[in-house]
């Protein structure tokens, strides 16, 4: 599976996950929405031991500029509030630095 794809599948997994603890606990939905809750937070943690990188935390790092972008698309779509040009500006600030993070030529 390529990196992308794994980070954008352990964004949403992970999204997911935090959003069923919101819900149940800022929300008043019942506690049962923490079971699919854990179950993705499990498939998130997962899905990063994927990523092609001998350093863990170096894929935590470069997810990062993926989540943050996830997390806004989340607040767009599932909240309905629109982005403003600071979380974008942010968003293109972290996805710039997961990329050098991520493609630089590291010494192992």
């Amino acid at each position: 599976m390529a990196t992308g794809a794994v980070y954008l599948a352990a964004a949403l997994a992970e999204i997911g996950g935090c959003f069923a603890f919101w819900a149940w606990l800022r929300l008043s939905k019942s506690g049962w929405w923490l079971v699919p809750g854990c179950a993705s937070l499990v498939l998130f943690a997962w899905l990063l031991t994927l990523v092609d990188t001998s350093q863990a935390g170096r894929a935590y790092a470069a997810y990062g500029g993926i989540y943050i972008t996830a997390a806004l698309a989340w607040l767009w779509l599932a909240e309905g509030v629109r982005p403003d040009r600071w979380d974008l500006l942010g968003a293109a600030l972290c996805l710039a630095g997961a990329g050098v993070i991520l493609l630089a030529p590291h010494r192992s």
